[in-house]
């Protein structure tokens, strides 16, 4: 993990990290993310199969190096998809629309971990980011970028930074990135081919701070956080071993067991301050 740019990732709101993963690892995370379809509902830590990427200390170690802090803390933030269809620009953090909201005071501590588990070097459906996105929460900022990942690497961006799934990776030229709502403008001809079924696994990391108790606070609106979060349990061994990757677990779903109150928000929905 010695080549993590922790300068381009505060400059450009997002960095890739490269060869993390093996192939045989990605094939491993392949089989257990197709099982997971059909056998589990909940985060990744609480997943037996999936549970690896955030126990295996290579999060931990890039969140460590980037936020400069040994102190990395998991909310139950993350999930998996399989061939998943949205796209669009947004941001995932809790105050996106309003630059005097709490989240634009000062450094931001929440990062965006993603794998691919397909190439997007040369293949279609990768993830489009507005690059030096992450200190305006206008989603017009910042020039469109194909993340093109190969297989192994780990993407990482605040959640600040603007992004997009399911991005358009076109056959020439390889420079233009087409935006999210292009994604049908070109003949087939022209797009690059897809590797296989498109996997992604994500988590949310950071500190133990003012940015990380609001962004639960504001997960706690939404329904789709609070369901994932009623699925999940986390037995003996999933806590043992994030201690031992230095993981700090805050249990969310403990948290919110008989609150009537949480998830009443389909959409987004801003924090008050």
């Amino acid at each position: 993990m010695n080549d993590v740019d922790v300068a381009g990732f505060w400059e450009n709101g997002w960095t890739i990290v490269r060869g993390v993963y093996t192939r045989d690892d990605v094939q491993r995370l392949r089989e257990a993310a197709h099982w997971s379809r059909k056998n589990f509902g909940g985060d990744l830590l609480a997943n037996p199969r999936l549970r690896e990427v955030l126990t295996d200390g290579n999060f931990v170690t890039i969140a460590r190096q980037i936020l400069g802090d040994d102190k990395i803390v998991y909310t139950g933030d993350s999930a998996f998809t399989v061939n998943g269809v949205q796209r669009g620009f947004h941001k995932d953090n809790a105050d996106r629309v309003d630059p005097n909201a709490p989240d634009w005071n000062g450094r931001y501590t929440i990062l965006r971990f993603g794998i691919y588990l397909q190439d997007h070097y040369r293949h279609t459906g990768g993830l489009n980011l507005r690059h030096q996105s992450h200190n305006t929460p206008d989603l017009n900022v910042g020039q469109n970028v194909y993340v093109r990942t190969r297989v192994g690497d780990v993407a990482v961006w605040s959640l600040r930074t603007t992004h997009s799934g399911n991005g358009t990776l076109l056959r020439f030229p390889k420079s233009k990135a087409p935006l999210p709502h292009e994604h049908d403008k070109y003949p087939k001809w022209r797009v690059a081919r897809k590797d296989g079924d498109r996997i992604a696994l994500f988590a949310a990391l950071g500190l133990d701070d003012a940015h990380m108790t609001r962004y639960v606070d504001y997960l706690k609106t939404r329904k789709y956080m609070v369901d994932i979060w009623r699925k999940t349990r986390y037995d003996q061994a999933a806590l043992t071993a994030a201690d031992q990757a230095g993981l700090i677990v805050r249990n969310v779903p403990t948290e919110i067991t008989n609150d009537p109150n949480v998830g009443q928000h389909v959409d987004y929905v801003a924090l008050p301050y």
